[in-house]
């Protein structure tokens, strides 16, 4: 158990590796109660988060989420999100722990004008997620609806194990799965009922170590790493993200038009040589530099691949696939290319 966001979280349980492949090869349970849940209500809600996000919350159909991010005036990222819409005037944002209180405290201040309501739910709802390619096999007799209706990204409120929940196929493994909103007080018969319905299938729990492995694997930001107030959507790989097609205006819109086009660095996957592993804050180098040219922000030795990979910022002109950069490990330097992310891929 360790601390983290204000919370104790236990990084594995029977061990990282052997919760990682179970998730790669047949599921895991993870309990992430740390996350946050705001729900945003009321006839003007749509226009509200159009003008707080950097997406168009307000074109999602109901039933249906999106990846997005809400930034500062400057361009800056203050966390990145996901959106569901539960009814034509009923949304939930789920930001990160770390980030929960600064979210919920823009969100209202940039509700303001806007026919809508804020209610911060994270302190009574807990997340349960099951990931991975037996998930729909195993949840499937404790929910209330065919899961084979519910599309990638979509939410939908319905019944699992007995209890009311908000049933999202989200997640941030690389894996199929779901994800459990449930009451807090419900939450430990969500886990519990789970795990023993799907132990006869290879289902374990899984902790913060393996769930930071998989989303590497699956080149997946993090916030704190790869993402910061210093860094804008165009310059983590993400500006796909950002709608200015959308009518009105929105939160960094003047800011991340002029950055659009004049990104400071650019995140890229690499892939080192020989066994040694790339961890978060070392430098990376041009061949044969003297000077540093950028800094990795994630790395790991990937269970699923067999060889170093990592992510980090270089400088934006740096960023072509199939470069080769250096990364400095413990004084010496380890050969790295540049490569496509994800680094991994779930075949179905």
């Amino acid at each position: 158990m360790i601390p983290f966001a204000g919370w104790e979280m236990p990084v594995q349980y029977k061990g990282l590796v052997e919760e990682h492949r179970a998730v790669r090869s047949a599921a895991g349970l993870f309990d992430l109660s740390h996350m946050g849940e705001i729900f945003i209500t009321g006839p003007g809600a749509a226009a509200a988060l159009d003008y707080a996000l950097i997406t168009a919350p307000g074109k999602l159909a109901v039933g249906r989420a999106h990846y997005s991010m809400i930034c500062d005036v400057s361009g800056g990222i203050l966390d990145d999100l996901i959106v569901y819409r539960l009814g034509d005037s009923r949304y939930m944002v789920v930001p990160n722990a770390s980030n929960a209180a600064e979210v919920s405290a823009a969100l209202s201040e940039r509700l303001a004008g806007f026919d809508a309501e804020l209610d911060d739910a994270t302190m009574r709802t807990s997340l349960v997620a099951i990931q991975g390619p037996r998930a729909v096999e195993i949840l499937q007799p404790f929910v209330d609806v065919d899961l084979s209706t519910i599309r990638y990204y979509s939410g939908t409120e319905m019944r699992a194990c007995g209890v009311p929940a908000v049933l999202a196929r989200t997640g941030y493994t690389g894996e199929d799965g779901f994800e459990l909103f449930v009451s807090w007080d419900d939450a430990l018969r969500v886990w519990d009922t789970l795990l023993e319905g799907g132990a006869d299938r290879g289902l374990i729990p899984a902790g913060l170590g393996a769930r930071d492995t998989l989303r590497l694997e699956a080149g997946m930001p993090l916030y704190g790493q790869e993402l910061s107030r210093e860094t804008t959507p165009f310059e983590a790989g993400l500006g796909r993200l950002v709608s200015f097609a959308k009518p009105g205006d929105f939160v960094g819109r003047d800011a991340l038009e002029k950055a659009k086009d004049h990104p400071r660095k650019a995140l890229v996957g690499l892939k080192l040589s020989g066994p040694r592993v790339a961890r978060i804050g070392y430098h990376v180098y041009l061949p044969a530099a003297a000077e540093p040219c950028g800094t990795v922000t994630s790395g790991t030795a990937s269970p699923t691949l067999g060889f170093g990979i990592a992510m980090g910022y270089v400088p934006a002109d740096r960023n072509a696939v199939g470069g080769e950069l250096e990364v400095s490990i413990r004084d010496q330097r380890a050969s790295a290319q540049v490569v496509p992310m994800p680094f991994y891929k779930r075949s179905n």
